[in-house]
């Protein structure tokens, strides 16, 4: 084409750049339609590790009923929204145990492909057969042969083929060595996955001291210990609005693996607290009052979906980690979300003033906020305002206390079992003073340091193969409130006046 003039064109919308943290990992709890997955055994239970949506894809399924499949939402999230990795999935569906049977039914033929229309439906239980005419030997009377319908059960892989359609519904397809395939229509029947199923005491999980397994919640344990990976942010998008799951989540915070911890997001419930003003109540029936938990109300929306907050601020708040030198020093407030809006769990708007949202901020609730864009809005952990300690209440403290623990345990486990002498007592100290003098030294904290102090170390202690540290940290609190005051000045309009005569 001959071109003369001018032209405009767009491109799709570019997210941030992938980047990868060590200290903001999530380790998100729900369910993923397995059915979909390359090896749907192998996703039940387990601590699956993924670094780009389409490894999520094909480890656990995706779909887009983020209503039955809740781990699609912080999929999503995780890898369109921000492009953060790794994160850690944790599906509870069980194909053997929340299944539903998919009655026989027939199903519409063309171009020699039948669609089950149903989702979820397990591939590998599938039955498929089909009506094929058969001759029969002549009447009595006329000697004439005869065709009729017989009913043949067809065989995987020699009469069709399966697979999934981007919808996440089966397709036959007939093989042109079949005898089925001028078939019109075939009758499929088998099982499906039934996301409904699932309990809250399966999200919750639990130990068999007879086999040893882990279900739900447990499997945490299994992060560090099969990744390498120490937990930072835990999530269970779609299941916190439930008080029990959400309490759950919020005793797994500390102590994971005897060693970590790490903060949870919980979701309040929107069918209860609809208006800001309901909030209060609805976190306190809850108990979500924990310092290691972050409150979230309402929900959001992006390109006409809704998903919990958790899923999205989970996202965001990794990706921030990330971005500034994988420190969370920086709180994770008035960042932007990427989202098209708030809403309540039927799509009703939700649109709140700065008035509104900091009364939310004073009942240790975090809220979405559109200043020219969605932000995040809120610096307060759970535990506001009954606990005003600040390394409790504020975010970026909690998180700050949490990371210097979590990396001295990780750092320092290397020197464990060394003599107990002078020199192992000063590498230790020296060396992490030298790495809290650089932190100071970036603005990423006030000050950090460790002392060794000889009187807290007894004889007996050293005897026992126990020594004792003090760890002084100073993290910064956040500018949440600026007042500046004005007045009229006469004496400025009065000289311009004299000027002016």
């Amino acid at each position: 084409m001959y071109k003369h003039g001018i032209e405009v064109t767009e491109r799709a919308t570019s997210f941030p750049s992938p980047l990868s943290t060590k200290y903001g990992v999530q380790v998100i709890f729900g369910t993923a339609p397995i059915n979909l997955a390359e090896n749907p055994a192998a996703a039940v239970n387990r601590p699956i590790k993924a670094t780009t949506f389409e490894e999520a894809e094909k480890a656990l399924g995706y779909s887009e009923d983020w209503e039955k499949y809740t781990l699609c939402q912080s999929m999503y999230a995780s890898f369109k929204l921000f492009q953060i990795n790794p994160v850690i999935f944790v599906n509870v569906l069980d194909p053997q145990k929340h299944v539903a049977e998919l009655a026989a039914k027939a199903y519409e033929v063309r171009g020699h492909q039948a669609i089950i229309t149903a989702t979820g439906v397990i591939a590998e239980t599938i039955k498929v057969s089909a009506q094929i005419q058969a001759a029969r030997a002549g009447s009595a009377k006329t000697g004439e042969a005869m065709t009729a319908e017989e009913p043949l059960e067809l065989a995987n892989n020699v009469d069709y083929v399966k697979s999934y359609d981007d919808y996440g519904q089966l397709v036959i397809t007939l093989l042109s060595t079949s005898a089925a395939y001028e078939a019109a229509e075939i009758t499929a029947e088998g099982k499906k996955l039934d996301p409904e199923m699932v309990t809250e005491a399966d999200i919750i999980g639990a130990y068999d001291v007879e086999t040893g397994a882990e279900t739900g919640m447990e499997v945490l344990r299994q992060v560090y210990p099969k990744h390498g990976i120490v937990p930072g942010i835990l999530m269970a998008p779609g299941w916190t609005e439930n008080p029990n799951i959400g309490a759950a989540l919020q005793a797994k915070c500390e102590d994971i693996n005897g060693a970590f911890r790490a903060l949870c997001l919980v979701d309040l419930d929107t069918t209860k607290a609809k208006k800001h003003t309901d909030c209060k109540k609805a976190k306190t029936d809850a108990g979500y009052d924990d310092e290691h938990s972050i409150v979230l109300w309402p929900r959001v929306q992006k390109d006409g979906k809704i998903c919990a907050y958790s899923a999205v601020y989970g996202a965001m708040m990794s990706y921030s980690t990330a971005a500034n030198g994988d420190v969370p020093y920086l709180y994770p407030s008035n960042k932007e979300l990427n989202i098209d809006g708030a809403v309540l769990a039927d799509g009703t708007e939700v649109l709140l003033d700065q008035v509104q949202a900091g009364d939310l901020n004073g009942d240790g609730i975090v809220t979405a906020f559109c200043d020219s864009a969605w932000k995040s809005y809120g610096n307060n952990t759970g535990c506001y305002p009954d606990n005003t300690d600040p390394k409790d209440r504020w975010i970026g403290c909690r998180r700050m206390f949490d990371y210097v623990a979590n990396y001295f345990v990780i750092e320092y486990r290397k020197r464990l079992d060394r003599n107990m002498n002078r020199r192992t007592v000063d590498d230790i100290v020296n060396n992490f003073n030298i790495w809290g003098n650089s932190l100071t030294a970036a603005g990423m904290c006030a000050g950090l340091y460790a002392e060794y102090r000889a009187q807290e170390n007894t004889i007996e202690d050293v005897l026992n193969g126990h020594m004792k540290l003090r760890i002084y940290f100073a993290p910064y609190t956040p500018v949440e409130y600026i007042n500046a005051l004005m007045e009229f000045d006469i004496a400025t309009l009065e000289s311009v006046m004299a000027e002016e005569g």
